[in-house]
């Protein structure tokens, strides 16, 4: 009988741990791949963790409420078309999942339009009867966390405030350590270019004016799409350094720097990004923008980019510098969009031009290739058309 460990997946380079909050499946439930089967809360929210293998849950190593350290097993799954023995599930796991009796318990006022919950908070408040009405979420995200509650709860019993910042502070660390990491550890190189925007913004307007309001583009589909092709032409530019050799990506799936409610910064994978209409791509952006600032994304967004875009426009930067995330080996960066004096073919004009960054991992290519791959970018920006 083929037995397979369904293991706490790595959703960035700075988690160590996770703490799961609900099953969404029992033993014996058939799961298929992609299937959202846990809720595990993080530092940067609470993310959907789906599975990677077809079959059947035999049984539910941990149970909700338990942290537990990346790569740790979470449950078991036999094989599709196999019989599987009788399912042991946690005492623990059975009381949270089995219908119980109605009981009278405190419940929490309701949450400030301002804050969220995670469902584990939200959980753990009605057990102890904590009032989230008073709550500051410590977390960047401005979601309220199980570790405000908890603390609120010991403040309570020792007749002490909450003190807010304390997870947020975790989130700093957790990130410092891994951009530390990357500086530490990754020979980066950076390269830069002017990219005249003229043609491929007034291609945008007139194709937005041609759109209902509702389905109209921004503009960083086009750099989003432009990225993915230009990584076709310099694939050592899409995927990772693991033990000591550079892996391909399965794919071109671009993560997309969004900023969190509060503060911090995640960036989830907008999938094969290169075989995707730019309507297609607004529309997932659309979507991720919302899950990420509801607190909500999936392991695999997290846990797949194989390259990092960042666009600092919107915040008046001209040029960004950025660090690389590691296992990536490469990062994009685009600043505002100026006006600048341009010569083409002997004519000096005033032109809308974007500064396009690149950090790249000089172990897995050098600066010849990340030239290429930045003149492409260039080159398939000047035929926005040519993206859809």
């Amino acid at each position: 009988m083929a037995r397979h460990e369904f293991l706490m997946p790595s959703l960035g380079a700075d988690m160590e741990a996770g703490t799961l909050v609900a099953w969404n499946v029992m033993p014996g439930d058939a799961v298929k791949r992609g299937q959202v089967v846990a809720v595990v809360e993080t530092q940067k929210g609470a993310i959907d963790v789906e599975i990677w293998q077809d079959g059947r849950i035999e049984k539910l190593v941990v149970e909700p409420g338990e942290k537990v350290p990346v790569g740790a097993v979470l449950a078991t799954l036999i094989a599709e078309g196999e019989s599987a023995p009788a399912a042991v599930v946690p005492e623990k796991a059975v009381a949270v999942a089995a219908p119980q009796p109605a009981v009278a318990r405190p419940q929490p006022a309701a949450i400030p339009a301002r804050f969220r919950i995670s469902p584990a908070a939200r959980k753990l408040a009605e057990e102890l009867g904590v009032n989230v009405d008073a709550l500051t979420p410590a977390a960047a995200d401005g979601v309220i966390g199980r570790a405000d509650v908890e603390r609120a709860a010991q403040a309570a019993k020792a007749g002490a405030p909450p003190k807010p910042g304390d997870w947020q502070s975790q989130m700093r660390k957790a990130i410092a350590a891994a951009m530390a990491k990357s500086k530490r550890e990754i020979p980066h190189y950076y390269l830069g270019t002017g990219i005249e925007m003229t043609r491929a913004l007034a291609w945008l307007e007139r194709e937005n004016a041609a759109r209902p309001v509702t389905a109209r583009m921004l503009y960083a589909v086009l750099l989003i799409k432009a990225v993915a092709l230009a990584l076709r032409e310099v694939p050592e530019l899409n995927g990772f350094w693991i033990d000591g050799a550079f892996q391909p990506g399965p794919g071109i799936h671009v993560g997309m720097a969004v900023a969190m409610r509060g503060g911090g910064l995640v960036a989830p994978a907008i999938h094969d990004a290169d075989t995707k209409s730019l309507a297609q791509l607004m529309d997932d952006l659309r979507d991720l923008i919302t899950r990420v600032r509801g607190g909500r994304l999936k392991s695999s967004e997290m846990a797949d980019p194989t390259i990092t875009l960042t666009s600092l426009g919107d915040l008046g930067v001209e040029t960004v510098y950025g660090v690389i995330y590691p296992p990536q080996v490469a990062l994009v960066g685009f600043g505002r969009i100026g006006e600048q004096p341009w010569a083409e073919n002997g004519v000096v004009a005033c032109r809308r031009v974007v500064t396009a960054t690149l950090a790249g991992d000089h172990r897995a290519s050098d600066g010849h290739r990340g030239a290429v791959f930045l003149a492409a970018v260039n080159r398939l920006l000047q035929e926005p058309e040519k993206l859809q």
